[in-house]
Parts: structure tokens; sequence; C-alpha cells
């Protein structure tokens, strides 16, 4: 069932947003909650300014986070953290801080969601890390090292 969304619902989409969703979905959350309302023709043509400025917005966004996947290819960020005498760290790294140190070493922001990390973090070394972002999944280089 095609619907307009009426209002921000995290997971789904944002306001203004012309999506096909399952009937039941529809049906049993989105109508009932006055979340969305169905996307008729009638519905169409009086929402149609709305809808084509969030288009527009859909694209910008699509622009900036294929413009931060371009940064991101090929770069390394590096943390200095302890570790015990058998060379673990005491705290794995997460997703989260390698978004907070790319913001500070290059200046790219992603989401945290974007970043994939396929084994935890927790020993001294050189790790891929995926930036799934636009639809181009791109590498990034996480080197840890002993903090002196």
């Amino acid at each position: 069932m095609e619907v307009l969304l009426l209002h921000d619902i995290p997971g789904v989409g944002k306001k203004d947003d012309l999506l096909v969703v399952g009937d039941g979905y529809a049906l049993n959350n989105l109508l009932p909650n006055r979340a969305a309302i169905v996307a008729t023709p009638t519905v169409r043509r009086r929402y149609a300014e709305q809808i084509r400025h969030r288009a527009e917005q859909n694209a910008t966004e699509m622009a900036v986070a294929r413009n931060a996947a371009s940064q991101v290819s090929g770069k390394t960020i590096s943390f200095a953290k302890k570790v015990t005498k058998t060379g673990k760290l005491y705290a794995a790294i997460t997703e989260k801080a390698i978004v907070e140190e790319l913001a500070k070493e290059h200046s790219i922001e992603i989401k945290e969601s974007s970043v994939t990390i396929a084994d935890p973090i927790k020993a001294i070394g050189s790790f891929e890390v995926d930036v799934d972002m636009a639809g181009s999944n791109q590498k990034l280089v996480v080197e840890v090292t002993e903090e002196k």
C-alpha cells in the first residue's frame, strides 16, 4: 500500500515521504495512529509541493552521503589504548568510537549505523572496517597501538 507519512517514523521514513509499505503495517499501525494517509490521487495533488520538496531533500542527502563515502575510501584512523600484559585491550573499539575518531582526524561526518565491524576489535594491530553509505561499501583501516 502506498502511503504519505505525516510524521517522522524512525526506521521507516521522514515526514512527507511517499512510501510503499505492507498492507498490514499500514492498516494496523500507520493509519489508526494517524501517522500516514493513503496516497490517493487527491492526496497526491493536495500534497504535491511537500512531496516534491521531500524528494529534493532525499536527493541532497544521497549526494552528501556519496561524497562522504568517497572521502572515507582509503583512509586510516588510529587509536592508542591501554592493553593488558597479554596484549588485549581493556575495552573494545566500537562503531561509535570509530565515527568520533573519523570526525576528529579527517573531519568526515558519518552515521554510526553505517559502520560495520566484522569481529570485535580487542587487540593491537591493523583492522579493516566496512563503511556502507549511499549503497557504496568502502573500507576503512583502523590501527590500534599501545598507549604509552
